[in-house]
């Protein structure tokens, strides 16, 4: 996962919205269903940067990034896998700490996340 993840944003037709199947995630995504059909790990790959984005957004509509995030979350089937593979995506001094603080207290007040 964490060699495929961004490698295909080269890919990202600049012109068209960078959503869906132009959207570097789901590309690697398309790149690892040929040698998995495991949606832990496929799920896991496409959606890794949606809760950095729903967080962007709650500042200014909490209820609908509420709902986004919860959409985000009924896909994934592994939640454990996913936080721990976000939070280690974000493992930079560079990046802003509180997006990953955010998605573990929203897991944590859906029970997503044992103890």
């Amino acid at each position: 996962m964490a060699l495929v993840h961004d490698s295909f944003k080269y890919a990202v037709v600049p012109w068209l919205p960078r959503t869906g199947e132009n959207h570097h995630a789901m590309r690697a995504r398309r790149f690892m269903e040929r040698f998995t059909g495991d949606e832990r790990i496929l799920a896991t790959i496409e959606l890794h940067d949606r809760p950095y984005a729903v967080w962007r957004r709650t500042r200014r509509r909490p209820r609908a990034a509420g709902r986004r995030l919860d959409a985000v979350l009924a896909r994934i089937p592994d939640h454990a896998l996913f936080l721990r593979f976000v939070e280690i995506d974000a493992a930079s001094e560079a990046k802003n700490p509180e997006p990953i603080r955010s998605l573990r207290e929203q897991m944590r007040e859906r029970r997503l996340l044992s103890a």
